[in-house]
C-alpha cells in the first residue's frame, strides 16, 4: 500500500494519536450524536409544510 510497511503505518498512527489525543473524545461524541440523529430521522415520517403563501405576489398574471 503506497510502499509503506506495517511499521511505517504504526508510527504514523501513533503520531496522529499523539497530535489529536485531546480532540478524539469530542470527535467521538460528535460522531455518535450525528449517527443517532440520522437513525432518528430515518424512522420519523416526513413533515409536510402547509404554510400559506402570499397569493398576490409572483403567482400568475397580474390584473390591473
Amino acid at each position: 500500500m503506497f510502499g509503506l510497511g506495517i511499521w511505517e503505518l504504526l508510527i504514523i498512527l501513533v503520531i496522529i494519536l499523539v497530535l489529536f489525543s485531546r480532540r478524539l473524545p469530542e470527535l467521538g461524541s460528535g460522531l455518535g450524536k450525528g449517527i443517532k440523529s440520522f437513525r432518528k430521522s430515518l424512522h420519523e415520517p416526513d413533515e409536510i409544510d402547509v404554510t400559506e403563501t402570499d397569493k398576490g405576489e409572483g403567482e400568475g398574471p397580474k390584473k390591473e
